[in-house]
């Protein structure tokens, strides 16, 4: 197969797959979409997902947010780690969105990326995902499958998310960056597969037999 069909081919895959492509952090809006991705930063969504609930039910708004310490944020957060620096940039952020923005998060990768805490991904994820612009935020499934199955060359998540743009329809960017992670998830984790065991390293690449060894975003 050549890459674009191996592109076509992993569209295709995926959309039978996982039709449905809910986001694996809760959220009500997104403002607390905002926090969650921040908080899954070197963080499983699991853990994440475990942390939030008494976190938003004691502030779900920007506006109740400010009137937390940061101490008191980083004593809810600390199960997902980076607590220190994660529950600075909530608060900095927050008081951003209140004073900056009118109390809503901002549509516009310029000004989420102003925003402490809140890099390239995290922006393309909000993006993405709350407010529906094309996007495909880059993490560590993403980035290792990209090599798996020889879409891009690891040599950073920027190259990774140029590739990956170029090679798949535009339409397609927000569902499918959630459907190649469930994938991973779920067939091609990263100590297990190597790029020889799930099904679709093993169709495109029947006859690979070295492990691939990939790069870290």
């Amino acid at each position: 197969m050549t890459k674009k069909e191996r592109a076509v081919f992993i569209l295709s895959d995926l959309k039978k797959r996982y039709p449905e492509t809910p986001i694996p952090l809760d959220h009500k809006d997104p403002y607390t979409l905002l926090i969650a991705v921040l908080l899954s930063a070197q963080c499983t969504d699991e853990r994440v997902n475990k942390v939030t609930p008494a976190l938003f039910k004691k502030a779900d708004s920007p506006k109740k947010m400010i009137k937390l310490t940061v101490d008191e944020i980083r004593e809810f957060i600390k199960p997902c780690g980076l607590s220190p620096k994660k529950s600075k940039a909530i608060f900095d952020l927050s008081h951003i969105i209140l004073n900056e923005h009118n109390g809503k998060v901002p549509e516009s990768f310029e000004e989420l990326e102003k925003m402490p805490g809140v890099g390239h991904k995290t922006a393309s994820v909000v993006m993405s995902q709350a407010f529906g612009h094309p996007a495909f935020p880059v993490d560590t499934h993403i980035h290792r499958l990209a090599q798996r199955w020889k879409l891009s060359d690891g040599s950073s998540v920027v190259k990774t998310e140029k590739d990956l743009k170029s090679l798949f329809p535009i339409d397609s960017w927000n569902e499918l960056h959630l459907q190649i992670i469930y994938y991973g998830r779920e067939y091609c984790q990263a100590r297990k597969c190597y790029g020889l065991v799930c099904p679709i390293c093993t169709s495109m690449f029947p006859k690979r037999k070295t492990p691939i060894e990939t790069k870290k975003a």
